[in-house]
């Protein structure tokens, strides 16, 4: 807009003064709150530009600061003051050309040159909304996603929770009633005082090699010399309950173990659920029940079930107060292993009662699992 009062002009054209030097100034000055209020701006802009017209200064080629008024209206501003623009410029644009020049050529090329300003604007303002519906749905993207991470997170913890209390609760019990039973008998047998001495470190012994394997899954770092998960041995299997049961028939209690029907192949997360609600529900027996026998019963269903039964013959006050606890909830302060037990079958979409055996006697545990079958998947026969 300064270039024609900075280069020379020919004799013919008159010489700038401070008068068009000012109004060109005010042309182009509203234009810096063209973002802020492009519609005022372009009301500034406009008028300036019609007072301008009749001081005869050196002009230029093309209205400047009008088109960019224009396309910023067009981008920027509210529908009514778009409309508004529309309605006003075209006939404002026909005025300004017939005190110019009224020519057919500068009316087709001054409304060539407002449709496309006008045109332009309207697709800079469709990519702006593009833009920031894009944003906000990244945004919106991001933040479930944090949600959902936090969620899986929780579900982790509860899931490792219930794997070290099943590990710690059935290694310590087991260890419990063996070092009772230990001092009784160190004089009069002492076989079987050694015996008990020694299931009281395999127990610790096994305890500390699943604890193991577990705390290497949280970990990051590879183990030393070796690709990463090459220490982490695989998870409890059916085929690890024969080993469960004799571990505590060791103690001097009976465990009779049968399987029903026909064992079929079943998914891996399936089998560590039966392992660890079979070993909780012994982990009860020893801690909480006066039992002299125990029976575990495995039933393969042709609808393609597994059933889980602990049963015992001999509830103790103890076992029945925890079967409370665990029906009152996470805050009873007792029967958390029952609660795990619950958890877990709900998690395969399965069901979980505790309570008294027939006839009111004992205290059995049950558990039914729809079983997810696997073709490499390995069972107890």
């Amino acid at each position: 807009m300064t270039i024609p009062f900075v280069v020379p002009r020919s004799a013919d054209v008159p010489p700038a003064t401070w008068l068009t030097y000012g109004m060109t100034t005010l042309i182009v000055l509203p234009l810096l709150w063209r973002t802020r209020a492009p519609f005022t701006a372009l009301i500034c802009i406009t008028a300036a530009g019609f007072a301008y017209l009749p001081l005869d200064g050196p002009g230029q080629p093309l209205p400047y600061s009008p088109v960019v008024a224009i396309f910023s209206v067009a981008a920027h501003a509210g529908l009514r003051q778009r409309r508004f623009t529309l309605a006003l410029g075209i006939p404002l644009v026909a005025v300004a050309v017939a005190l110019r020049t009224n020519t057919a050529r500068e009316y087709l090329f001054s409304y060539f040159l407002f449709s496309m300003v006008y045109a332009l604007g309207v697709l800079a303002r469709t990519r702006q909304a593009y833009t920031e519906t894009v944003e906000l749905r990244a945004a919106e993207l991001e933040k479930a996603r944090q949600v959902e991470a936090e969620r899986a997170a929780e579900r982790e913890r509860a899931r490792i929770a219930r794997e070290m209390h099943d590990i710690l609760s059935h290694a310590v019990s087991l260890m419990i009633v063996q070092a009772e039973a230990g001092p009784l008998v160190v004089r009069s047998d002492p076989e079987r005082a050694e015996a008990a001495f020694d299931a009281i470190a395999g127990a610790g012994r096994d305890a500390m090699v699943q604890l193991r394997r577990m705390l290497g899954v949280l970990r990051d770092d590879p183990p030393a010399g070796g690709a990463p998960g090459a220490s982490r041995s695989p998870q409890p299997t059916l085929a690890g309950i024969e080993d469960l049961v004799e571990a505590v028939r060791r103690t001097g209690l009976p465990v009779d173990l049968v399987v029903e029907g026909s064992p079929r192949p079943s998914a891996p997360d399936v089998q560590v659920t039966v392992y660890r609600v079979v070993q909780e529900a012994l982990t009860n027996v020893l801690k909480h029940a006066d039992a002299s026998s125990v029976s575990v019963r495995l039933t393969w269903t042709p609808d393609g079930r597994l059933g889980v039964c602990v049963e015992n013959d001999t509830a103790g006050p103890r076992e029945r107060q925890a079967e409370a606890g665990a029906g009152a909830g996470p805050g009873a302060g007792g029967g958390r292993g029952l609660i795990g037990i619950r958890e877990r079958a709900t998690a395969h979409g399965g069901t979980a009662s505790a309570g008294p055996g027939p006839g009111g006697r004992g205290f059995r545990v049950a558990v039914d699992l729809p079983v997810v079958f696997s073709s490499g998947a390995e069972v107890s026969g």
